[in-house]
């Protein structure tokens, strides 16, 4: 079993597409094993994401809290909120607007 850790960042950026988001999937695998507290996504640079990539990060966030721990969505981009919104997912994914408040939250 792994050992747990306060927080860990991941950061993307570009597009997270159907070619693009195994690749994600496994970085939040890898993460998750590490059993973070709070596992930080940074999606201060991603320009698009698809419903390959929402299904990625919604997998991610179960992980997370199967073990106790909370993903936060860190920097996201005007250009990416209607894509939340419109599936209804900035209700369930917690949004901050940096890695800063993601810390500070309790």
């Amino acid at each position: 079993m792994a050992t747990s850790t306060s927080h860990k960042i991941l950061s993307f950026d570009g597009e997270i597409d159907l070619h693009l988001s195994p690749g994600v999937a496994l970085e939040l695998k890898t993460a998750v094993n590490e059993r973070p507290a709070k596992l930080l996504i940074d999606l201060s640079k991603v320009t698009y994401i698809d419903s390959s990539g929402l299904a990625a990060l919604l997998e991610g966030m179960q992980s997370v809290e199967h073990y106790g721990g909370k993903l936060y969505l860190v920097g996201m981009q005007d250009i990416l909120r209607p894509v939340f919104e419109s599936s209804r997912l900035d209700q369930v994914f917690r949004i901050v607007p940096d890695v800063d408040a993601a810390l500070n939250v309790t």
